[in-house]
């Protein structure tokens, strides 16, 4: 009986990823990006959960791991897609652009394409068991919510040009499924020696969280990236 009831507790969590991530669009669309970071941040807890019950239960499946990717997308794809495309409609567009600032907001939507493309070639390379060759989605999403709700005030202030929100939007998404090796904040034990970078990301992110709380999230992904690009080495492809 308990092994029937532990087998269904990691899709469960799952699920709960899958349901935060539809309220973060919703609240994506009522432009209410508070909240919609905050639910974003809390599929993220789920999905990090999701995967240490299933190993810590020996509940592994291929369900769990289709539905994990399935749930990532809408959390980690489609909800910050929501909060670039709301935020989109409150930007100043220069003169000339009536044409243009109708259908602009639609660029956000790249986001989820690639989103899934990063799951998709995630869930198919055996590099990625310990470490990650391009750019995780749910820090992708954490950046983007965070970003768009610390920064709203500058981004549609008027002095920020739309097509340098293209530019982060197409760098992004290069960013998902790029060949770059990222670090893992994976702890196999506490030594220095085999997580100096884990420990040296986290003794920077602490001021960070301190003094800009829940907009922090944006220039901590910025960090984690650059920390990566400064201390991982390329993997060879399969």
């Amino acid at each position: 009986m308990a092994n029937r009831v532990t087998r269904y507790i990691p899709n469960t969590i799952t699920c709960l990823n899958l349901f935060s991530g539809c309220v973060a669009s919703v609240m994506a669309f009522r432009a209410d990006y508070r909240a919609a970071l905050c639910f974003i941040l809390l599929s993220a807890v789920f999905d990090f959960l999701d995967g240490m019950t299933a190993r810590l239960l020996h509940a592994p499946s291929p369900i769990g791991k289709d539905l994990d990717s399935l749930s990532d997308d809408i959390s980690f794809g489609l909800a910050p897609s929501l909060v670039v495309f709301s935020l989109s409609k409150e930007l100043v567009y220069p003169a000339g652009w009536a044409g243009v600032a109708c259908i602009f907001p639609y660029a956000a939507f790249i986001i989820a394409v690639f989103s899934a493309l990063r799951l998709a070639k995630f869930n198919n390379d055996a590099r990625q068991t310990s470490s990650f060759i391009g750019l995780p989605v749910p820090a992708n999403a954490l950046f983007w919510a965070s970003f768009v709700y610390g920064a709203r005030g500058f981004l549609t202030g008027g002095r920020f040009h739309p097509v340098y929100l293209l530019v982060l939007i197409l760098l992004s998404s290069w960013l998902l499924v790029s060949e770059i090796p990222m670090f893992s904040l994976k702890f196999k034990n506490l030594s220095w020696q085999k997580n100096w970078k884990s420990y040296i990301f986290l003794i920077v992110c602490v001021p960070l969280v301190v003094l800009l709380r829940l907009g922090s999230f944006a220039p901590i992904i910025v960090w984690y990236i650059l920390l990566s690009l400064a201390t991982c080495r390329r993997k060879p492809a399969p």
